[in-house]
């Protein structure tokens, strides 16, 4: 399997179209709601080193998909992301090593620390020539940190929305020229 350090230097745009942003949460306590947000993009700019390189992303919460519209409308409420004043998410990194990846996540204004464990899938040349390189990378955090406090008590005992969120991302990145 390819290493991490193998990725050559220079800027690495996220190919969005064969990248997914996605989170998991709880519902009822009993299962599991998946979502993604459609609309993102992402910048990495390998340095000579691993501690040289950064990573900055955006996404467009109006963009985000769980299945039902119904929940998107009101996870883009004032009860959860409030997009009107409230219209992107990012991250900037502030250390890259091989497996993992920390960084500063900001939603509603609010910004603290993230660690995602980080799995390096390798190096590829497209059928065009272009230059790809792949990553997973997984978080765990408790949305009441960025003030999305919103829930409902359920009358046999737990929450309607679980407090920890899962995030999963599966990146595809493209060499710029």
């Amino acid at each position: 399997m390819a290493s991490i350090t193998e990725l050559p230097t220079g800027t690495w745009t996220v190919d969005a179209s064969h990248s997914e942003l996605g989170f998991v949460a709880r519902h009822l306590m009993v299962t599991k709601v998946r979502g993604q947000f459609k609309e993102f993009e992402g910048t990495v700019k390998v340095g000579d080193s691993l501690t040289d390189s950064q990573v900055s992303a955006v996404a467009q919460l109006a963009s985000i998909d769980t299945g039902s519209a119904d929940r998107d409308a009101h996870l883009k409420s004032a009860d959860f992301f409030d997009v009107e004043n409230n219209p992107t998410m990012s991250f900037t990194s502030t250390e890259v090593t091989a497996d993992s990846l920390k960084g500063d996540l900001t939603i509603k204004g609010v910004t603290k620390p993230v660690v995602f464990d980080l799995e390096f899938g390798g190096l590829a040349t497209d059928p065009w020539g272009n230059q790809k390189a792949g990553f997973e990378a997984t978080a765990e955090i408790n949305r009441k940190d960025w003030g999305l406090e919103w829930n409902v008590a359920l009358e046999g005992g737990g929450v309607l929305v679980s407090e920890k969120i899962k995030i999963n991302l599966d990146i595809q990145l493209l060499k710029a020229a």
